[in-house]
């Protein structure tokens, strides 16, 4: 399959690289790093990184330029993911089929592996000498974007809240990280202001195809396949597109979403056919 190919390709490239980074990494106790390695190359789709790469790829012909995003974006998620499972969040045992930081390293050492990755990031990322990309994804990881959905998250449990507040929610939570990696690399591939205001647009709706995809994963998916445990969200009482609108409507919302991601590409021709086909992937995945 086209997107198979494509996800597995970027994702050597970024492993390869955030290799290179944290073996070349000076100075910390080998626990730190052998807890970051342990999260930072546990599997997963790479998507950020191959949106990063992808991006500046459909605009140059060349993903290199977007390396250091790339990698940067990773370190960013997986801290997050890292924190997310401790007990004071969402409190998971499993994460993509194995078990969490916390569950091997402790508590401590899974915030501090954490904190050192979000550091890093900034290490990494200042290699590609564009304050503009820093700036950008300094934002989407912050206070208006991933943390601040999180906290968002943490206060609509269980609560009631709009199908716009649910929007906002996973906006700041997963679409400004996805969002603002289409945009890195289409920055540094230097996107005339046309191409990053489409390709802007298509990270956006990509973002929330796949958030609400994940939800309705949360309801059908099968914990083999997923690496995680299904029916977290419902039990926990969180606020997700299938409690809010049914599985049904849910659906038709993620399929509604990835046409807009795949609309937003009419400025371009061929060269981003493997965006369109992605925007169909992450509503039709399985994990």
């Amino acid at each position: 399959m086209i997107i198979d190919r494509f996800l597995a390709e970027k994702a050597k490239k970024t492993e390869r690289a955030l290799a290179e980074y944290i073996d070349a990494w000076q100075g910390a106790p080998g626990i730190l790093l052998e807890a970051i390695r342990y999260s930072l190359f546990a599997g997963g789709k790479r998507l950020r990184p191959a949106l990063a790469l992808g991006a500046a790829e459909i605009v140059s012909g060349d993903d290199t330029v977007a390396l250091p995003a790339a990698c940067a974006i990773e370190m960013i998620h997986t801290y997050s993911l890292m924190h997310d499972d401790l007990p004071a969040m969402d409190n998971d045992d499993l994460r993509r089929g194995k078990p969490t930081s916390h569950k091997v390293y402790g508590e401590a050492m899974a915030i501090l592996a954490g904190d050192a990755l979000a550091t890093m990031a900034f290490d990494v990322l200042a290699q590609a000498g564009d304050l503009r990309v820093i700036q950008e994804i300094a934002r989407a990881a912050g206070v208006g974007g991933m943390a601040g959905g999180q906290v968002l998250d943490l206060q609509s449990e269980g609560k009631e809240i709009s199908l716009e507040q649910l929007r906002r929610l996973h906006a700041c939570k997963t679409g400004a990280l996805i969002r603002v990696s289409v945009r890195s690399g289409a920055l540094l591939a230097r996107a005339s202001e046309e191409q990053l205001e489409a390709l802007s647009k298509f990270g956006e709706h990509l973002g929330l195809a796949f958030q609400i995809a994940d939800d309705i994963l949360d309801v059908t998916g099968d914990e083999k396949t997923l690496g995680k445990p299904i029916g977290s969200d419902e039990a926990k009482n969180k606020s997700t597109y299938p409690a809010l609108v049914g599985l049904d409507r849910a659906h038709r919302l993620a399929d509604e979403a990835a046409d807009s991601a795949v609309k937003a590409l009419e400025p371009f021709g061929s060269e981003a056919g493997i965006f369109r086909a992605l925007a169909r992937f992450v509503v039709e995945r399985q994990h």
